[in-house]
């Protein structure tokens, strides 16, 4: 795997699951930015702002009510151990899962490893990707989802936080929360133009997406690492 991509070696982030096939090659590698799955895929922000609220009504009651200041500050520490623990507990699985994630994408495919708990990998072929998007987001990360040609061999709660959210019935896999996404995004389109028709994708831009799209007729496979 080395010799595979040797050019990788000094900034690899995770080890494969297997050699890399002759001729094909490694031409990115990244994992999730902590901050990007901490508040889209763990909403922390909406935890936070949720029991901001609840100390505001808390405080607001009894002073309202009159309680004296000892009574208020034992009611206000009450809230805060439990908003100062689910925040922590959050973070610390968006570390997890920050740490057990690896993307890579080859001159052939996207892998996806993942998993806390069961380590796994996701192996989809480029040929078999239908379509691609690119959402930037305000902290500057940003996601690439992208459709593939039977979504139902995409388990959406095994692939979690790994795909695109709400779409259920459709389930798209997604480079989530990618400090370089555009970046990638541009190798991603690059990439994708260099397979065979019918799988080559054309990029076209908008406000805050890039669009690939294309059509192929074959389904993604999936391997336990």
């Amino acid at each position: 795997m080395k010799q595979d991509h040797h050019q990788f070696e000094s900034v690899q982030l995770k080890e494969l699951p297997a050699p890399l096939p002759l001729g094909e090659r490694v031409i990115w590698q990244g994992k999730p930015s902590f901050k990007g799955l901490a508040l889209r895929s763990f909403h922390i922000r909406e935890v936070a702002i949720y029991f901001g609220v609840l100390l505001a009504w808390r405080l607001w009651s009894n002073w309202s009510q009159g309680a004296p200041a000892r009574e208020i500050i034992i009611s206000t520490l009450w809230l805060i151990a439990p908003a100062i623990s689910a925040i922590a507990v959050l973070a610390g699985l968006a570390l997890l899962f920050r740490r057990a994630a690896c993307y890579t994408l080859t001159s052939k495919r996207v892998l996806f490893q993942f998993g806390v708990a069961l380590p796994m990998t996701m192996n989809i072929p480029l040929s078999k990707i239908t379509s691609a998007a690119l959402k930037i987001h305000r902290d500057g990360s940003g996601d690439i989802p992208f459709g593939v040609s039977d979504g139902k061999r995409v388990s959406y709660l095994l692939l979690w936080p790994h795909i695109r959210p709400w779409r259920l019935r459709a389930p798209e896999p997604m480079l989530c929360a990618l400090p370089d996404a555009a970046i990638v995004a541009a190798k991603l389109s690059e990439a994708l133009g260099g397979q065979p028709a019918p799988a080559a994708v054309a990029l076209s831009a908008t406000a805050n997406r890039n669009l690939l799209s294309g059509a192929t007729a074959n389904s993604p496979s999936t391997a336990a690492a």
